[in-house]
């Protein structure tokens, strides 16, 4: 059983990221620049935002970090993102999510220019994702295909199941499985809350990925022996003998499934650490387009 360890694999794809960064650098280029907006004071978005920006700070990246009260104006959050795409220096923009619930995130996701769409969630990046075209890959799926390659996992001809369908991770990791690629050309099914036998699809999968975000959903009983499991879930579950009074649990119960596997991923320490290094990439090259 291999255990898919994220922060290896995101390790060698940030030096790979560093040495292209000095090398512009050197050639009198600026860096490349990610603005993040948050708003709030959600703990989990203040974790995930913190750590794109120390990773930014790692590789030679610029980042800026917008802060608005939970109150804001939406009108007063699209200016800032109008503000943020007529920037030259400015690459790539992410408004972390989710969103007060005055605000429309379809409005906000809609507004950020496609050039600058890192997170891969604009109705074009999306539309040219199911062509087949060069285009943004939502981090998160873009992340497990970075460490699918990474780990020389071969994909061709498996039967690929998903468990989720949001934007942001089902189904465009639904898509990029079953497209002609290095690590694609599955056959995929797409499970969701309504999806009947839900277990014995599962059984059929050669590859698994559950994004549904419930804690341990997935047991050893809906898992074959010798599959691949890739765990995108992270939820804070209280445990009051855990120091900080809580503990990261993904949506695949790791210890009785990850012997019947032949590959898995942590929670933490893998998709998430992948996920910002996707997001990186897609950084770059916004940067390097605009060349």
């Amino acid at each position: 059983m291999l255990i898919l360890d994220g922060k290896t694999a995101s390790n060698e794809i940030k030096t790979e990221l560093k040495a292209i960064v000095q090398q512009f650098v050197l050639e009198g280029k600026r860096s490349p620049h990610l603005a993040a907006i948050l708003i709030g004071k959600n703990s989990a978005s203040e974790t995930y935002v913190a750590s794109k920006v120390k990773n930014c700070e790692e590789i030679g990246f610029r980042s800026t970090l917008i802060r608005f009260d939970e109150n804001v104006a939406e009108s007063e959050l699209l200016q800032a993102i109008a503000f943020l795409n007529a920037d030259p220096e400015v690459d790539g923009i992410l408004v972390q999510l989710p969103l007060p619930k005055h605000i429309s995130e379809q409005k906000v996701i809609e507004a950020i220019s496609p050039l600058k769409d890192v997170d891969g969630f604009h109705p074009v990046s999306v539309g040219k994702l199911v062509q087949g075209l060069p285009t943004f890959i939502p981090a998160t799926p873009y992340g497990i295909m970075l460490m699918l390659e990474h780990f020389s996992i071969e994909t061709k001809g498996k039967h690929a199941v998903v468990i989720g369908r949001s934007n942001i991770v089902g189904r465009p990791m639904s898509i990029l499985l079953s497209s002609n690629l290095k690590r694609g050309n599955c056959t995929v099914t797409l499970c969701h809350s309504h999806t009947p036998n839900l277990k014995e699809i599962c059984l059929q999968a050669d590859l698994l990925v559950a994004a549904l975000g419930k804690p341990e959903f997935v047991k050893a009983d809906m898992v074959k022996e010798g599959a691949i499991v890739i765990d995108v879930g992270i939820s804070r579950v209280d445990d009051p003998t855990a120091k900080k009074g809580y503990r990261i649990k993904g949506d695949v119960a790791f210890a009785e499934v990850a012997p019947k596997t032949a590959a898995i991923t942590p929670v933490p320490g893998g998709v998430g650490l992948m996920t910002i290094a996707g997001l990186l990439k897609n950084t770059l090259q916004a940067y390097t387009n605009s060349l």
